[in-house]
């Protein structure tokens, strides 16, 4: 059995209940070692086989997979945040159901959470945007051109930006193109819930300035919209004169 557990977005508790038992019963766990707080190897066994798939290649990490198989052992693949985004998990759920292996997923806390959290940000204001979009900008990995960061920033909603810290020049070219403008406010989250988080408050006319001027070239999300500035409506959920399913809204008396 192979379990892929989402590590979480950095800090070691951060991985869930389930995660963490998983990891303790594992008799071999092969974690993305470039993102993974190594930190989290903690909650494994003594005599656990433990291997850093930054090292290897695919057709490796199946190879340690059939030989736990083999013999009887259970596996888990430790992902960052959730393996579901940018987690290259398709091409290992293919390859195991071609093999005959069972497996399972574990969800893990995504990194854009984490910067949402480090940010004290709410990427759904009311009035501001109700939509996240996730996405990168092209690099070595291309992108769908109808996915460009350019034509999605027509919508003006929230952007979140990952695996695009190194082509932050371009980036801000492409958002300032598409439609954001250069005093939209943005972030730069590095490394978010590690302990050695840094957080970046800016524009979209200073994004590129701001990383360059802080050394950063990776592990870091990009955030871009209005939800991080100070203009929003409060939520009717909450709001005395809403009716919900639950209370009758207060009648206005003026």
């Amino acid at each position: 059995m192979v379990h892929f557990v989402g590590a979480g977005s950095g800090a070691a508790d951060l991985i869930t209940v389930r995660g963490a038992r998983l990891l303790g019963e594992a008799d071999v766990v092969i974690y993305a070692g470039s993102l993974v707080n190594p930190a989290l190897l903690e909650y494994t066994r003594k005599d656990c086989e433990i291997h850093n798939s930054a090292e290897m290649t695919l057709e490796q990490v199946l190879e340690v997979v059939k030989k736990a198989e083999a013999a009887g052992m259970t596996t888990v693949r430790l992902h960052t945040g959730d393996s579901s985004i940018y987690g290259a998990v398709r091409e290992q759920f293919d390859q195991l159901e071609a093999l005959g292996v069972e497996y399972d997923v574990c969800p893990g806390v995504s990194s854009f959470c984490g910067a949402a959290a480090a940010l004290r940000a709410e990427y759904t204001l009311p009035e501001v945007s109700q939509t996240v979009i996730i996405t990168r900008a092209a690099g070595r990995t291309p992108v769908p051109e109808r996915e460009s960061v350019r034509s999605l920033a027509a919508h003006g909603a929230t952007m979140v930006l990952f695996l695009s810290t190194s082509l932050a020049e371009k980036l801000q070219e492409d958002l300032l193109a598409g439609g954001y403008a250069p005093d939209t406010p943005a972030a730069v989250v590095y490394k978010a819930t590690w302990p050695e988080e840094r957080t970046l408050r800016c524009t979209v006319g200073t994004l590129a300035k701001t990383v360059s001027d802080n050394g950063l070239t990776k592990t870091s999300l990009l955030i871009v919209g209005g939800c991080l500035g100070d203009e929003y409506q409060r939520s009717k959920l909450y709001d005395p004169g809403f009716t919900t399913e639950f209370r009758a809204g207060e009648t206005q008396n003026g």
